[in-house]
């Protein structure tokens, strides 16, 4: 049975469409679908931010074919785990999510307990796009062992 997996944050173009990258190289070979999705609007149809592609590539991830797109209600019946990158994106995911969602909400930094942080650090504005990708990378690795232990 396939197992989806839907990364968000706020627009969709740094750091949800990164932990795509990394979550969809890191999976190949089981049968997990990947997407990513952002709380806003602001985005939608476009590639992800020029940096985050560029310090993906340097590592070996392709976001060239990513678009933007926002949560829409029916994510949340489609994907069994909907991994948030914040808090704030966490909050905005409750508030939208039906009575009894099948997905699991959870912050991505949940499953990197070596990561003092729990919260991915947003790079738009920190430009700190190298340790963004390592945090997603150990928390994609921790992801993927949780769900291949079901």
């Amino acid at each position: 049975m396939t197992t989806r997996v839907l990364f968000v944050c706020l627009g969709n173009i740094c750091r949800s469409p990164t932990a795509e990258g990394v979550f969809t190289q890191l999976a190949k070979g089981h049968d997990i679908e990947v997407d990513s999705a952002g709380t806003a609007n602001w985005h939608i149809g476009n590639p992800p931010d020029s940096r985050a592609t560029a310090e993906a590539a340097s590592k070996g991830y392709d976001l060239s074919n990513l678009r933007a797109r926002q949560v829409k209600p029916s994510d949340f019946n489609v994907f069994d785990y909907i991994i948030a990158m914040d808090r704030s994106n966490l909050s905005n995911l409750q508030n939208l999510a039906p009575a009894n969602p099948r997905a699991r909400l959870a912050l991505l930094l949940d499953y990197a307990p070596d990561v003092p942080l729990r919260e991915v650090p947003d790079p738009y504005y920190e430009d700190n796009f190298p340790e963004v990708l390592r945090m997603i990378e150990q928390a994609s690795r921790g992801l993927l062992n949780a769900i291949l232990a079901k």
